[in-house]
């Protein structure tokens, strides 16, 4: 049994390990002990620590790839050590992953990756638990990846989804998922579920989006960026802090993936019944932090209407204020989307991103398939079921509601949807895959083909869900 980290771990002054990787130790205990997103833990971390360049970059790598991998590593350390991992003191099973991601992932070499995790064991537990990570992880040092492999995961013929779950480091609830979503049966072979979670491991590129009426993508491409795939308004950051863009840096530019802006895009598209004058309202139920408001609000404000962006939470609600700060045909509230402050049918436009899993966004929220349940998934359901409800309510006869949720799990898309129309007459499906004709592959299986769902191996986009619904009385 390896022994337990002491209570006072090395000061900065008696460190042995570098700087960028105890930066990337303490994300991984941020993520793991205070549930922190270590998208925003993880700057801070550098901040503090005054890392940049090739630093920064080696502790963003640890702190990302080893979230990623984190399931994959686990069913390899149990192997190499006495004791499950699960029963490992905390600080010593992050050292721990680390290193086994510098080894079987990274060109670290083998004697340097166990060096530095024994030097950083030391630093945050001692010389006993130091001596344990030296074992185990010189153990992981005697095979490769693909090696190991063929002893910690099931045979692809005898469990497949539990060698995919092992092989390619998600929870196996969320393999069963996503081979739903695409219509594949692990008799028939999973060839595009392995694809969807071969795209959750890549580091997706940084995404922009010029604000119609503020900025234009070819500003964004003039200062480093390449055009999108899909979106008119998108371009790519291959590197770079896009703060440095002074379209970013203004406001009149931001960070929104392509498939968001899709979303977005496809609401505005639809034609409405019956039409509508200048003075249009859209509205934006659960809009916080802003990302599809900001856009929307561009494309209100160039259709002569205006947008009232809604969430139920301050804090959010202020985040929404300043991303909509440069745009004049936007207004914002503090509301409950479920016991809306607006009056029935008061809007032409209705989107309702509502609250998800975040499983369509597993590229960029490594943390999450280890955070998330399938009890998370079903105690949602009424939440989302109830906010499309009311965007049907708030939408005026004739006008359109899109209802988006990033993640493609079943109960939180179709089966959402269809449950909704069941209890009521007043609406039709749209056919959005019609309304987005520039991108290919959208189609959901089976019996709802009018429903959108965007994939990260068919798109290079978070695999969002869209679905376009008529108020028609």
């Amino acid at each position: 049994m390896p022994p337990r980290a002491p209570t006072h771990p090395a000061s900065p002054a008696r460190r042995r390990a570098d700087p960028a990787r105890h930066v990337a130790f303490q994300a991984l205990c941020g993520v793991c002990d205070r549930d922190a997103y270590v998208n925003l833990l993880l700057p801070a971390l550098l901040r503090d620590a005054g890392l940049s360049g090739r630093d920064a970059a080696l502790a963003t790598e640890l702190a990302y790839g080893t979230l990623r991998g984190q399931g994959s590593y686990d069913a390899i350390l149990a192997i190499c050590s006495d004791r499950d991992v699960d029963r490992i003191d905390p600080p010593l099973r992050q050292v721990l992953r680390m290193g086994a991601h510098q080894l079987l992932a990274t060109r670290i070499g083998a004697h340097a990756a166990v060096a530095t995790s024994v030097d950083l064991a030391k630093d945050v537990a001692g010389q006993r638990p130091a001596g344990f990570v030296n074992a185990v992880l010189r153990k992981v040092a005697t095979r490769d990846f693909e090696a190991w492999l063929e002893i910690a995961a099931p045979s692809r013929g005898d469990d497949l989804t539990g060698h995919l779950s092992v092989a390619y480091s998600h929870p196996r609830w969320i393999v069963d998922a996503i081979s739903e979503a695409l219509g594949e049966d692990p008799a028939g072979g999973l060839a595009e579920t392995e694809a969807v979670l071969a795209a959750d491991g890549e580091r997706p590129r940084v995404t922009l989006c010029a604000v119609p009426g503020l900025a234009d993508p070819a500003e964004l491409v003039a200062a480093g960026a390449e055009p999108g795939q899909w979106s008119p308004f998108a371009a790519v950051l291959a590197e770079g802090d896009p703060a440095q863009i002074a379209a970013v840096a203004q406001g009149r530019a931001a960070v929104q993936d392509e498939a968001s802006q899709l979303a977005a895009l496809a609401l505005a598209r639809v034609d409405l019944a019956g039409g509508a004058g200048a003075t249009a309202r859209w509205l934006d139920m659960c809009a916080g932090p802003g990302g599809k408001a900001r856009l929307l609000a561009g494309l209100a404000s160039a259709d002569g209407a205006r947008l009232l962006a809604a969430d139920l939470r301050l804090h959010r609600a202020g985040l929404l204020r300043r991303a909509l700060a440069g745009v004049s045909a936007a207004a914002v509230v503090a509301a409950d989307g479920t016991a809306p402050a607006w009056r029935p049918g008061a809007f032409d436009r209705v989107l309702a991103d509502v609250p998800c899993s975040g499983l369509g966004a597993l590229r960029r929220r490594a943390e999450a398939r280890w955070r998330r349940s399938p009890a998370d998934v079903t105690a949602l359901g009424p939440v989302q079921r109830a906010l499309l409800a009311t965007a049907l309510d708030s939408a005026s006869p004739g006008g359109v509601v899109a209802y988006v949720t990033c993640s493609p799990h079943v109960a939180e898309t179709r089966d959402v949807v269809t449950a909704v129309l069941e209890e009521r007459d007043d609406a039709e499906v749209l056919d959005a895959p019609a309304v987005l004709p520039e991108v290919p592959g959208l189609r959901c299986p089976g019996p709802h083909p009018e429903f959108a769902q965007f994939w990260p191996h068919r798109h290079g986009t978070d695999a969002i869900f869209l679905a376009l619904l008529r108020r028609t009385a």
